[in-house]
């Protein structure tokens, strides 16, 4: 499996951007990518004042590639760029060895409220 991050850097941003944040992933972003062909799963992740990540899998190499060649045609126009006034500090392509599904199981709940300091 292939895997794809992209980091965006929170340092010296302003806390309210943590909320819009979660808001943009819960009315937008989560429905963007639920179904995409080739896609396995994406995660987003949040510290506060330190960074923003997606994290990407993707069932094959190329469908990763595809993917990375137009985000990166476009990053400093994403939308949490413009959220966060900058382009990603980090897109990196990697190799995923494993995923465990734990016994709680996934939760596709784009409800990330309590992440941005609620």
């Amino acid at each position: 499996m292939q895997g794809l991050s992209v980091r965006w850097s929170l340092e010296g941003v302003d806390d309210a951007i943590n909320r819009q944040l979660a808001e943009y992933v819960a009315t937008a972003s989560h429905a963007k990518f639920t179904g995409m062909a080739g896609l396995r799963f994406k995660t987003w992740r949040l510290s506060p004042g330190h960074w923003m990540e997606g994290t990407y899998v993707f069932a094959s190499d190329a469908a990763r590639a595809e993917f990375q060649t137009t985000f990166e045609a476009g990053a400093a126009d994403a939308p949490i760029s413009q959220l966060v006034g900058a382009p990603p500090a980090l897109i990196e392509a990697h190799e995923v060895l494993a995923v465990a599904e734990g016994w709680e199981g996934f939760t596709t709940d784009p409800d990330h409220a309590g992440l941005a300091g609620d």
